[in-house]
C-alpha cells in the first residue's frame, strides 16, 4: 500500500518552548471513559488502538497517551487493518504530532473512530487515517498551537515566530482532509471552531458517522484523579509552574514524587482544599 496523503508535519519541538497542559475548558468539556461497544478481532487479539485520554505522559497521573506507546500497539497488531479509537481533550501538541507522524507512514488500512471528543492535538492525530468516522454527538476541535514560554518582549516574539510554523503545518492537514483552501482551514483555526458530528462530514473533515454504539466505562476515569486534574487546573490559572504544582499535589497526597495515589474525597472537598491551596500561594 502507498503512503496515504495526508502531509507530513517535518517540524521538531522547539527547545525554547514547553507544552502546554490541555485548555480548562477542554477538560470540561471532555467526557472521560467513552468506549465503542465493540472493536475488530483478528486471529491474534484486538486491531484496536485506543487514544482515550491526555496526549503525552501526564505527570499528575502518570498516564497519558504517547507516541512511545503508539508506536509498541502498531507493533504488537499482526493485521492488514488499524482501528484507532479516540476521545481526548488533546494536551502536548508535540507528542500530537509526533502520533500523527508514526499513523502517516504505517503501510496499512487505518480507520480512526472520533467516539466523543477530539480535540488539539488529538484532532491532528484524528486526520492521519484513511477513513475517518465520527459519533453523531461527538466533536471534533480544531485550533492554533498552545505552548508556554517564558522571557522578555523579545523573547516572547521569538516564541510566536518558532511557532507559526507548525499552525501553518496544522492548516494544511485539516485542508488536505477537508479539500479546503488551508486559509479557510486556518480560519477555522483561529475562530477555535468545534464541529459537531454532522458538521464535521460536511465540512469534509470526517467521512461519516460512526455506526458503533458507544459506551462509558465509569471505572476508566477514577473520580480522584479527575479532581486532582482540576486542582491543578486551578493553580495553574494562578500561574503557579508545572513542576511546582506536580510537587505540591504529590505531597499533598502522601506520595512525594509522585501524585498517583489519592486520598478519597468528596468533590465539594477537592475544591474547597484546591481554593484553600490558591489563597496559600497567592
Amino acid at each position: 500500500m502507498t503512503l496515504r496523503s495526508t502531509p507530513e508535519i517535518s517540524l521538531s519541538r522547539p527547545p525554547k518552548l514547553q507544552a502546554y497542559d490541555p485548555d480548562p475548558a477542554l477538560l470540561e468539556k471532555w467526557t472521560p471513559g467513552l468506549r465503542a461497544s465493540s472493536g475488530p478481532e483478528t486471529a491474534y487479539g484486538t486491531s484496536t488502538i485506543t487514544v482515550l485520554d491526555v496526549i503525552g505522559a501526564d505527570g499528575l497521573t502518570g498516564e497519558g497517551v504517547t507516541a512511545r506507546r503508539v508506536a509498541a500497539a502498531l507493533r504488537a497488531i499482526d493485521a492488514d487493518t488499524v482501528t484507532l479509537d479516540i476521545n481526548s481533550p488533546g494536551g502536548d501538541f508535540f507528542e500530537g504530532v509526533a502520533i500523527y507522524n508514526l499513523l502517516r507512514v504505517d503501510p496499512r488500512q487505518i480507520t480512526v473512530r472520533i467516539l466523543g471528543l477530539a480535540a488539539s492535538a488529538a484532532s491532528v492525530i484524528a486526520m492521519a487515517g484513511d477513513e475517518l468516522r465520527i459519533a453523531r454527538a461527538g466533536f471534533l476541535m480544531v485550533h492554533n498551537a498552545w505552548a508556554v514560554s517564558v522571557g522578555n518582549r523579545h523573547d516572547l516574539a521569538e516564541a510566536a515566530r518558532l511557532m507559526a510554523p507548525f499552525d501553518a503545518a496544522m492548516a494544511e492537514v485539516y485542508a488536505a482532509k477537508a479539500g479546503v483552501d488551508p486559509a479557510e482551514a486556518a480560519a477555522w483555526m483561529d475562530a477555535e471552531r468545534w464541529f459537531g458530528g454532522a458538521e464535521a462530514v460536511e465540512a469534509g473533515l470526517a467521512d461519516g458517522l460512526l455506526a458503533a454504539d458507544v459506551t462509558r466505562d465509569a471505572g476508566a476515569q477514577p473520580e480522584a484523579q479527575s479532581a486532582l486534574r482540576r486542582i491543578d487546573t486551578l493553580l495553574a490559572r494562578q500561574n503557579i509552574p508545572r513542576s511546582e504544582r506536580r510537587a505540591l499535589l504529590a505531597e499533598l497526597c502522601g506520595t512525594p514524587g509522585a501524585a498517583t495515589h489519592v486520598m478519597p474525597r468528596a468533590d465539594d472537598d477537592w475544591t474547597a482544599l484546591a481554593r484553600s491551596l490558591i489563597q496559600t500561594l497567592t
